[in-house]
């Protein structure tokens, strides 16, 4: 009982974080196109009118767009079965609700899926990776109206036909669950409190009530694309993708207990119940009850939920934190979940605790919960990579976080759960979503971009990717 012959180990990306390309062949701006740079010490900023001066690193990003046929030789390189990437919204429909899709913007990503079939790498597409097109915000404030439902399922249409055959796999939202916290206001739901100056990335204005509305409203926008998706091509399988954000009680005190299942409820099985059950699960009504948020839910929204379930579940993992109710005790940094320092493990360069095993944990309550297939579809480890002098770049580090975790997926498969693949995040190296960094690096490839706008864009390969190489060649079997 290890890895089946047929598990599918690849790599995955987002359009906004590697592509760049910004405005290029008629392609529209974007809610990532808004964001400055920052650090892990400095926040983004979030600036409606684009400044003079600013740096925005969406907008090279690392040069994919017209390097993707280097980038996806290099992934075929290392053997991947599998690529999971993103079309941007805004290249194909540049406002967002254009009567006719921009062809160039078609052309590019058809071009992207005709270089993997040429390699034998199936492509996993995911149709919106905090992605929204800043028209729509300015518009319809986002995923706030109930608008953009159809106007995301007409999106979601174009690419299903267009792609019908060659495009099988498809992830409607990235990392959902997002919507749950602040952050997601302007990164997953497009939802712009102010818009008229600038504002901290990591200090948005919120409001609850209307985040959880936008939630709702992709939640049965990605029920209609699933049934859409069937219904154009019944071969389509149609997955939700969320963080799964591993917690434990800091304590064995009943509060502490408590208030981890509590954590569990609302940050890893809401967006997952309803989209993989159907139905709003029962301890939502306590959470919107004590935090004022009452959603304007139409019968046919619940109708569609029903229906609209998906095939699959993917999901991220990074790390795993902990929850106390004492408020005295800090919280540590973390991939937008945050929790309480666990002092059994140890962190990345960026303060995000390493807990392979959580993983394993993670993928048995998932499966034990909706006996659905199962793809980690994000894993990795961020870290200033450098280039020696004799051009290596010996990543022992990564080598050693990833291999840790495949052992617990193996583990895992072994428990009896049903996982179909890997694409560890990212397969090259990209800017951070939450940071807006290059320094911050996850690659197995390294790319010379740095966090002042200079670099050639030049791929080095680095010392993990011979090493997965290795890992894909002998199906997990070597992994030292």
């Amino acid at each position: 009982m290890s890895f089946p012959k047929e598990f599918l180990w690849g790599g995955a990306t987002a359009a906004n974080q590697l592509e760049g390309g910004f405005l290029e062949d008629g392609k529209g701006l974007t809610n990532a196109d808004i964001c400055t740079g920052g650090s892990k010490n400095v926040s983004r900023r979030i600036t409606p009118v684009l400044e003079e001066g600013a740096y925005y690193p969406s907008h090279e990003a690392v040069d994919h767009y017209h390097r993707y046929k280097e980038d996806i030789a290099l992934f075929a390189e290392m053997g991947f079965k599998v690529y999971r990437f993103s079309m941007e919204w805004a290249r194909i429909l540049p406002n967002g609700d254009d009567e006719k899709p921009n062809e160039k913007g078609l052309a590019f990503y058809d071009g992207i899926v005709d270089e993997c079939r040429k390699y034998q790498i199936e492509p996993l597409v995911t149709i919106a990776h905090y992605d929204v097109p800043f028209a729509l915000m300015k518009k319809y404030h986002g995923w706030l109206s109930y608008e953009m439902i159809s106007l995301y399922e007409r999106y979601c249409g174009i690419l299903f036909r267009h792609f019908k055959g060659r495009v099988k796999r498809w992830l409607t939202f990235n990392e959902i669950n997002c919507g749950t916290m602040p952050v997601g206001n302007i990164l997953s739901l497009g939802i712009l409190n102010e818009m008229e100056r600038s504002t901290s990335f990591m200090e948005q204005k919120d409001n609850p009530a209307w985040r959880f509305q936008a939630l709702h409203h992709q939640f049965v926008a990605s029920a209609r694309a699933v049934l859409l998706g069937h219904e154009i091509d019944p071969e389509n399988k149609i997955g939700n993708m969320q963080i799964y954000s591993c917690s434990y009680p800091h304590t064995c005190h009943p509060d502490d207990i408590l208030k981890n299942q509590a954590h569990n409820q609302m940050k890893n099985y809401f967006c997952s119940d309803i989209q993989s059950r159907g139905y709003y699960p029962s301890y939502s009504r306590r959470y919107f009850e004590e935090n004022q948020i009452r959603l304007d839910i139409k019968e046919e929204d619940l109708e569609i939920l029903k229906k609209g379930t998906v095939d699959f579940i993917s999901f991220s993992y990074y790390m795993s934190s902990c929850q106390s109710a004492d408020k005295k005790v800090l919280e540590g940094p973390g991939n937008m979940i945050r929790g309480i320092v666990n002092p059994y493990l140890e962190a990345s360069e960026w303060g995000w605790q390493i807990d392979p095993k959580g993983l394993r944990y993670g993928l048995n309550d998932l499966y034990d919960r909706y006996q659905k297939p199962l793809m980690v579809v994000e894993n990795g480890l961020g870290a200033a990579d450098k280039i020696e002098e004799n051009g290596e770049i010996r990543d022992d580090y990564r080598i050693e976080y990833l291999r840790q975790h495949i052992l617990q997926m193996e583990e895992a498969i072994r428990d009896g759960v049903d996982l179909i693949g890997y694409t560890p995040w990212g397969c090259i190296d990209l800017v951070s979503a939450s940071t807006g960094e290059m320094a911050k690096r996850y690659g197995f490839i390294f790319v010379e971009k740095y966090d002042d706008g200079t670099g050639n864009f030049a791929r080095r390969r680095k010392k993990s990717f011979y090493w997965y190489q290795k890992v894909i060649r002998t199906n997990g079997k070597e992994l030292v």
